[in-house]
């Protein structure tokens, strides 16, 4: 008799496959050349075990692959369990997730809580995100997805850029007081720099500091694209830590707007010094 230990759930592994392919149950169900009944019946764990080659069809429509192994062939890490097994990305949705009438949400969507009116599509007739919960005029979901496939492909594109982002100091051709550092998606290039320069106290204010020396952050860019990952975050993350490893405890910058917020989220603090933003324009003589 079979432990049930080592059997397949064959219903999660097809809702993963599913989400991978970005497919509904009726369009699986078409592409499988099987009833969309037929679906919802292995998802739902119904009624008796699906057929071999039924099932073979669903996973080679939505593009995955059935391997069978023979008892002591097991690849490593594989031992006692079933080599077919679904391929979790990070950021997606429980299977166990329902809504408030108890329903699954459909596999194929990316499911995400809905922290901020930002996270929830429904509130594009909102000006401002800015609102605390206390104050959102309806009442929001706790949990939502994207129904359009472009912003869904759009979403997983940039998390999938997220995972592979990689900070590193580039110092190739710089002086020593120059500091860039690169937010690198390997075989991509960069999709994010940080420019910073050294100053000395001794030479700004003409005294015998014990060579104290700090950073002015120049500025931070980020691809246009692929705001709001925390990839800004990261090249603030790394240069901290480059300072501590050069000895140097202070980093001085100059912002406006909504980009004061995001330097004091990655934990600057407001100078009391308030210096006077002035602009010089260089126009050629006679005009």
């Amino acid at each position: 008799m079979a432990d049930d230990r080592d059997s397949i759930d064959v219903g999660a592994i097809l809702r993963g496959l599913r989400r991978c392919a970005d497919l509904s149950q009726r369009e699986l169900a078409e592409l499988a050349g099987v009833p969309k009944s037929t679906v919802a019946r292995i998802e739902g764990g119904h009624g008796a075990g699906p057929a071999f080659q039924t099932v073979e069809r669903l996973v080679r429509a939505a593009g995955g692959e059935l391997t069978l192994t023979l008892p002591g062939a097991c690849p490593p890490g594989l031992a006692g369990g079933s080599p077919l097994r679904r391929n979790d990305r990070a950021g997606e949705p429980s299977d166990e997730l329902r809504d408030e009438a108890g329903r699954r949400y459909p596999a194929h969507l990316d499911v995400r809580q809905v922290r901020t009116l930002k996270d929830w599509p429904g509130a594009w007739w909102m000006h401002s995100y800015t609102l605390p919960q206390r104050l959102w005029p309806v009442r929001v979901p706790e949990l939502t997805y994207d129904l359009d496939r472009v912003r869904r492909d759009e979403r997983r594109s940039r998390e999938r850029t997220r995972a592979r982002v990689r900070c590193r100091r580039a110092v190739e051709g710089l002086p020593a007081t120059s500091w860039r550092l690169l937010a690198e998606v390997p075989e991509a290039g960069p999709v994010g720099e940080l420019r910073a320069h050294e100053r000395s106290f001794d030479l700004l204010l003409g005294e015998d500091w014990g060579d104290r020396r700090e950073l002015v952050l120049e500025g931070i860019v980020v691809a246009p694209g692929l705001r709001g990952l925390g990839i800004g975050r990261q090249l603030i993350g790394l240069l901290a830590k480059e300072m501590a490893v050069a000895g140097i405890r202070t980093t001085h910058a100059v912002a406006q707007a909504g980009n004061v917020e995001f330097l004091l989220a990655c934990g600057f603090e407001l100078a009391g010094a308030r210096p006077s933003a002035l602009t010089l324009d260089v126009r050629p003589p006679g005009v």
